[in-house]
């Protein structure tokens, strides 16, 4: 039986279980064992951080990290990256001519948390904390081509682009647009993932078809996905 007194609290204890089913599922008796709490402290805890969705149970039952474990990393790195993104998209924006943005999805719109304008001519000019539609555009599509098949099922009603296109997307890495959201506009865009490899972002460069052409992404895919690259290492060292 645990001492009340032992100076290890219930949070103490809460992050044990945690730190523990970082290494992969655990049944409530490999739990114990793993941790030294006493099962019904420990099958207490598990329940309740369950609720919180910090922990979730697999197919067998075995408790595993949950969903919210990811969503809290997101944030945390939500910082680091805008921090990143800004010398990022300037360089982005140099190496080709094009103005750069960085888009994150809420719900169904995607958001512009950053950007680095061309700094002069026509150019495609979207300011930071813009909404825009997750049913057209290059971005909308890098940001929902990883997502599960339920999501992706319910993110192509309406949509212009279809699941062929997210099919190639995943396989080469980026996607391109000409057109699709707005008229005379193309674009090109890459995933940027978090440190449990969820896509969390979509680096973009966007600009008038007549100088980006039909095929965007044979000139520029290369200079993006580096991009992306780039900001994803700097939240996996973060």
């Amino acid at each position: 039986m645990e001492k009340k007194n032992s100076g290890v609290g219930v949070l103490d204890k809460a992050v044990t279980i945690l730190g523990t089913l970082e290494s992969g599922p655990h049944s409530l008796a490999e739990l114990v064992a793993a941790t030294g709490i006493a099962r019904p402290t420990a099958h207490r805890l598990a329940v309740a951080l369950e609720h919180h969705r910090l922990v979730t149970r697999d197919l067998q039952g075995r408790f595993v990290l949950g969903p919210r474990s990811s969503e809290l990393a997101a944030a945390a790195g939500e910082d680091r990256l805008l921090a990143a993104a800004a010398p990022a998209l300037a360089a982005l924006r140099d190496a080709t001519g094009e103005s750069a943005q960085l888009y994150r999805r809420q719900g169904d719109i995607r958001i512009c948390v950053a950007v680095a304008e061309r700094l002069s001519g026509l150019r495609d000019s979207v300011p930071v904390g813009a909404s825009l539609t997750m049913q057209a555009g290059s971005a909308a599509q890098i940001l929902l081509a990883w997502e599960d098949s339920e999501k992706i099922h319910r993110g192509l009603k309406n949509a212009r682009f279809t699941a062929a296109h997210l099919s190639a997307d995943r396989r080469r890495g980026w996607a391109q647009s000409v057109g699709e959201r707005e008229a005379g506009v193309a674009s090109v865009s890459a995933p940027v993932k978090g440190p449990n490899g969820k896509v969390i972002a979509a680096v973009s460069i966007s600009g008038p078809i007549e100088r980006l052409g039909r095929q965007p992404g044979r000139v520029h895919a290369a200079a993006v996905v580096a991009t992306a690259a780039r900001l994803t290492e700097h939240l996996a060292k973060s």
